[in-house]
């Protein structure tokens, strides 16, 4: 359930070795997918470390998990109907649940800040658009619409609730884009037209995106993160692997990813202040999608 898309040269901070860094201490839980013996779930790591947690047990795909703006749920991605949808799950207790009820393949899902609206992918207009959901009303729109064979990606709300980033391969190749939420102008593309990218977050104060760039499908991937005000870019994490799935703590002091070096995909977090980073996940079993519970209101 995860989205192969992506691909100048930006200037470069390169990050510390795993190994050569000293282990910091979460200060926030940390959700995300695993696979162990075949099955896809969805995991946590609490705050302050210690052993991870399974949410889910289902022999369907659940994946794709982002934290809602209180942090109480988590909404996700199931094929427990058989096909792609939206589901949420409360940690407090009670099982799983689905958001919108259709026939349609909906998936990767993010919750505004204020907690009014989702973002997500269907293809109820037939080809896959963005849309925009209201919890209150239950009605939909299509905010983006890139054409019928499109491959969009990885929508993520702005703080201020004003701009969604996401992705999409229209016309020029997979790259980045941030519409207007409210609609009524084209997205405008933010990442370099020779390199590309995917799997766009916005930083906590709006400033930045980051977003991961594979200049057109290499073996490897950088982690870069782009200024909204000045347009550079500046190198996060540039391993040599496939480094995906990037995600800002709360406080904006770290990111938390998704990296091959060692072979299967492994969680890892990394210090921005210092280009630090640990490993994350541990044992057998792929770990991707990191997502940093919000901090509480």
């Amino acid at each position: 359930m995860a989205l192969a898309a992506c691909g100048r040269r930006e200037r470069e901070t390169r990050a510390a070795s795993p190994a050569a860094a000293d282990k910091g201490t979460p200060g926030y839980d940390l959700v995300y997918e695993r696979v162990v013996g075949g099955n896809q779930d969805l995991y946590l790591i609490p705050a302050g470390g210690g052993v991870e947690r399974r949410l889910t047990d289902d022999p369907a795909l659940d994946g794709l998990p982002r934290w809602t703006s209180d942090g109480k749920r988590v909404l996700f991605t199931s094929e427990r109907t058989g096909k792609p949808q939206i589901w949420e799950l409360t940690l407090e207790g009670g099982g799983p649940r689905r958001v919108r009820e259709n026939d349609f393949v909906e998936y990767q899902v993010d919750e505004s800040a204020d907690g009014k609206h989702l973002a997500f992918l269907s293809n109820a207009a037939g080809a896959e658009h963005l849309w925009v959901w209201t919890y209150a009303s239950g009605a939909p729109r299509a905010l983006v619409e890139h054409g019928k064979s499109s491959i969009l990606g990885n929508p993520d709300w702005s703080p201020d609730g004003r701009q969604i980033a996401f992705s999409s391969n229209w016309r020029i190749g997979h790259h980045i884009y941030v519409a207007d939420a409210a609609g009524g102008a084209d997205a405008r593309r933010i990442s370099p037209l020779t390199a590309g990218g995917c799997e766009p977050r916005f930083s906590p104060d709006g400033k930045k995106v980051l977003y991961v760039s594979r200049r057109h499908l290499g073996e490897t991937s950088r982690l870069v993160e782009h200024d909204l005000t000045t347009g550079e870019d500046k190198v996060l994490v540039d391993w040599p692997a496939l480094n995906y799935d990037p995600a800002y703590s709360p406080d904006g002091a770290e990111i938390a990813f998704a990296s091959n070096l060692t072979g299967d995909y492994v969680l890892y977090r990394q210090r921005l202040s210092d280009g630090q980073a640990w490993r994350v996940t541990f044992g057998p079993g792929g770990a991707r999608y990191p997502d940093y519970r919000p901090a509480p209101r």
